[in-house]
């Protein structure tokens, strides 16, 4: 009799179980192709779980850089971009990929290095900084990954005229990695790393690394959020992914965007059009 009850109360248990998993199982995703500063620097943390709470949708999340996040949505790999490139993500709806991209919050990005400041970067002048590093020779870690901060970083070094192809084999080192990778190489080899605020702030190993160059208006980080259209990939949950894009542009996604701080400092501005 007690075996026959232990068994029949264990059946019960896997059945529940079974139950739970498939529920699991069956709980409604999108995934997402973003950048690594929106998860290295604990945004997703704070921002995920609140569009979650607000829709009962989990989000996925592929952190790669921008270059790499909109191959994959390409390819039909993702259902949603959220990144940091706007002249690429205009490319990628003029391409008929999306229907449209729209604006979700700002930071902006700052040359870190070494506190003793070898190059004598310190100002509000990145092109000016940039130059002197070249000059001086001074070690400069590149993300060299196609990401957003990549491409801003590339588009400053064309303004400066210096050719960093060039000078690969010396002083201008590129990781292929993301932001908190190259900031540990910046910070174990006290070089000088263009990075996001975010991650920045986020960030814990700085050895002797600081701001160097802040305030440029060139440093501008602009976010955009973009559904794959399922006229390319019909099996993209366009719908699912059109509730996180219009989460992330009302009042509720922007305030929780605003929320989220470290030390007392705002590290995304929410700027939605809508």
């Amino acid at each position: 009799m007690a075996l026959s009850f232990i068994t029949r109360r264990a059946a019960v248990v896997l059945l529940t179980l079974a139950t739970c998993g498939l529920a699991a199982a069956q709980a409604p995703f999108i995934t997402m192709a973003s950048t690594t500063s929106t998860e290295q620097s604990g945004l997703f943390a704070h921002l995920l779980p609140a569009f979650k709470q607000a829709t009962g949708v989990d989000v996925r999340v592929v952190a790669v850089g921008t270059g790499q996040a909109l191959d994959m949505a390409r390819r039909g790999d993702a259902d949603i971009l959220f990144v940091h490139d706007t002249n690429a993500e205009q490319k990628f709806v003029t391409d008929g990929f999306a229907k449209e991209r729209r604006d979700v919050m700002y930071n902006d990005f700052v040359l870190v290095g070494p506190k003793s400041d070898p190059a004598q970067t310190r100002g509000n002048d990145i092109v000016a900084a940039l130059k002197k590093i070249a000059a001086a020779g001074q070690p400069f870690v590149s993300r060299g990954d196609r990401s957003g901060t990549h491409a801003a970083e590339l588009r400053l070094w064309k303004a400066t005229g210096v050719d960093v192809a060039a000078a690969r084999t010396t002083w201008y080192k590129e990781c292929g990695c993301g932001m908190g990778p190259a900031l540990n190489i910046g910070s174990s080899t006290n070089g000088y790393v263009l990075t996001d605020r975010g991650t920045w702030l986020n960030f814990k190993n700085r050895g002797d690394l600081t701001i160097l160059v802040e305030g440029d208006r060139t440093l501008f980080n602009q976010y955009g959020v973009l559904v794959v259209d399922p006229a390319r990939h019909p099996h993209v949950k366009a719908d699912l992914a059109q509730k996180f894009a219009d989460w992330v542009v009302s009042p509720a996604g922007q305030a929780t965007i605003a929320d989220y701080k470290i030390g007392g400092e705002q590290l995304f501005f929410p700027n939605a059009k809508r």
